[in-house]
């Protein structure tokens, strides 16, 4: 399974490209970030991310595409950026046909390194581990968007069971409960 991993951001977008299955050795195929300069207007950042990471699913050709879930912060200035570059992200993946995949930063933390609350030097140090590199990638946000990618071929599995499970569930629910249009017909009373 090849996944192009987002951490989404307005001046640095990192993205990475891991290569592997769970339970297995994986392997680094890219990183680096898609920058953006601070003072240009909102609209032009946001196409040069949109190009940026049509770059990396052209060059690369993930299966799948996760991306860093935007949580709230103090700085709403902050969190807007972030959620727009994320939005990109999703619709670059989307136009595609690609499946995107929505991680919450301690879901990735405690996927990686085994404790939702690590920090960002702790994250670097166990994706350089595990992808067996030399250094950890910089900036940070490179090496977070390696964690975003393995932290979806780990759980990729699991959750497609859920999915699946809970498809079925849905699906033996809906064929138990008549439709709200069909007509009953009461034996005494004929058809109402």
């Amino acid at each position: 399974m090849k996944v192009l991993g987002v951490d989404p951001g307005l001046t640095r977008c990192g993205v990475g490209v891991v290569d592997g299955v769970a339970g297995r050795p994986l392997t680094m195929v890219g990183v680096g970030v898609v920058r953006t300069p601070a003072d240009a207007e909102i609209a032009h950042r946001l196409v040069e991310i949109e190009r940026g990471i049509d770059a990396w699913l052209d060059e690369y050709r993930p299966e799948y595409v996760a991306v860093e879930r935007v949580f709230s912060q103090h700085n709403v200035r902050t969190v807007m950026g972030t959620a727009q570059a994320s939005a990109v992200a999703m619709l670059c993946a989307a136009r595609r046909g690609l499946p995107v995949a929505l991680h919450t930063p301690s879901e990735v933390k405690a996927a990686v390194t085994g404790s939702g609350r690590a920090d960002k030097a702790q994250v670097g140090a166990m994706v350089t581990r595990l992808l067996r590199l030399d250094a950890p990638p910089k900036p940070a946000d490179a090496a977070d968007a390696l964690a975003l990618a393995i932290c979806h071929i780990w759980r990729a599995p699991a959750v497609n069971r859920l999915q699946q499970a809970h498809a079925a569930a849905r699906r033996a629910a809906s064929a138990t409960v008549p439709s709200s249009g069909t007509r009953r017909t009461n034996p005494q009373k004929g058809t109402r």
